[in-house]
C-alpha cells in the first residue's frame, strides 16, 4: 500500500523546532515532500537547538521507507520579499503545492510576564507581524498555486486565546485574528475545492514550553499548567489525517480542538495515549464549518 501522503507536496512554516518540527516529520514519514521554513540556520543562533536544515534531514530520514523527503529553506517570515521567493521556488521545483500549515508565530520574550499591555513595549507587535499578516502573505501565494488546481488544505495553528484570556492582549487578538481569516478564506476557496481551517492546539511539550514551564511555570495560567501535554507530532498526526480525508472539505471554515479531531480520526500520540480536549476548561471553538451554516446570511 502507498503512503498515505505519496506525492503530495506541502510547506511547513517555523519549523527549525516546536510544533512546525513535530508536523513536517509526520508528514514526511507519510510521504509528503515537506518544504521546512524558519530562521534559524545554525546551531547556537538561537537559545534552543534545532535548524531548518536539521529538521529536513530528520525529515529525509523518516520518509525513507516512504519517499517522503524535507527540503530547508532559511525564511523570515516577516519578510514578504522572501515569502514571495518561497513561493516561487515551491512552483518552479514541484508545480504544485497540496499543504499549507501557517505555524510561524513569533512569542516575544516578555510574553510571560504579569504586566499590563501599556507595560509593554510597542515592539511586541511583532506577533502581529508574524502570525498574523504572515499567515495571510503565505495564504495569498499559496491560493495562488491551489486554486489553479482545484484543490489543497490550508491549516491555521491557533489555540484556545481566542475565547479565553491566554498571555496578554496582542497574543489573544492575534490567534483570534488568526481563526477568523481561516474562516473567511474558506469562504472565497470554497468554489475552487480548497479548505482552510484552524486547529486550536493545546498545551505541546515544545523545547520552548518545556524551558518555560522550568523557569516561569508559576506566571502561567493553571488551566494551561493542568492539561494533559500532547508531544510535537500529535498534531502533525492529525494535520497528516486531514490532508488523506477525501472530505476535508466538509471541515472548512472550522476551527477544531486537535485533541477532540484526533479522537475522531482515531489518531493518538507517539507513545499511543489519547490526547484529552481542554474545551471544559479553557473554552469552545466559535466557528463551526461553512458546510453547516449559512455564512453568507449570518
Amino acid at each position: 500500500m502507498s503512503a498515505p501522503l505519496a506525492g503530495k507536496v506541502a510547506l511547513v512554516t517555523g519549523a527549525s523546532r516546536g510544533i512546525g518540527k513535530g508536523i513536517a516529520l509526520v508528514l514526511a514519514e507519510q510521504g509528503a515532500t515537506v518544504y521546512v521554513t524558519g530562521r534559524t540556520v545554525n546551531e547556537g543562533d538561537y537559545y534552543l537547538p534545532g535548524t531548518v536544515g536539521g529538521t529536513a534531514a530528520e525529515c529525509d530520514e523518516r520518509g525513507r521507507a516512504s519517499g517522503g523527503r524535507g527540503v530547508a529553506v532559511a525564511c523570515d517570515h516577516g519578510d514578504d520579499a522572501a515569502v514571495e521567493a518561497l513561493f516561487a521556488r515551491i512552483g518552479a521545483e514541484q508545480g504544485r503545492l497540496d499543504i499549507l500549515v501557517n505555524n510561524a508565530f513569533t512569542l516575544s520574550d516578555d510574553l510571560l510576564e504579569p504586566k499590563g499591555f501599556w507595560e509593554k513595549p510597542l515592539a511586541n507587535l511583532e506577533m502581529w507581524d508574524v502570525g498574523v499578516k504572515s499567515n495571510y502573505v503565505a495564504a495569498w501565494h499559496a491560493a495562488k498555486i491551489m486554486a489553479p488546481q482545484k484543490s489543497g488544505l490550508i491549516v491555521a495553528i491557533s489555540g484556545f486565546a481566542a475565547v479565553t484570556y491566554t498571555y496578554g492582549v496582542i497574543f489573544g487578538t492575534s490567534k483570534s485574528a488568526v481563526d477568523r481569516m481561516a474562516r473567511d478564506m474558506a469562504i472565497e476557496l470554497e468554489p475552487h475545492g480548497v479548505a482552510s481551517l484552524t486547529l486550536w492546539q493545546g498545551l505541546t511539550l515544545t523545547e520552548k514550553a518545556k524551558d518555560n514551564l522550568a523557569k516561569m511555570g508559576d506566571k502561567m495560567t493553571t488551566s494551561i499548567t493542568s492539561m494533559q501535554g500532547s508531544s510535537v507530532e500529535h498534531p502533525g498526526r492529525v494535520i497528516a489525517a486531514l490532508a488523506a480525508d477525501p472530505d476535508v472539505m466538509k471541515r472548512s471554515g472550522g476551527e477544531f480542538v486537535t485533541a477532540e479531531l484526533a479522537q475522531e480520526y482515531g489518531v493518538t500520540d507517539v507513545d499511543g495515549s489519547v490526547i484529552a480536549s481542554a474545551r471544559a476548561s479553557r473554552g469552545s471553538p466559535i466557528w463551526k464549518p461553512i458546510s453547516e451554516v449559512d455564512y453568507r446570511g449570518k
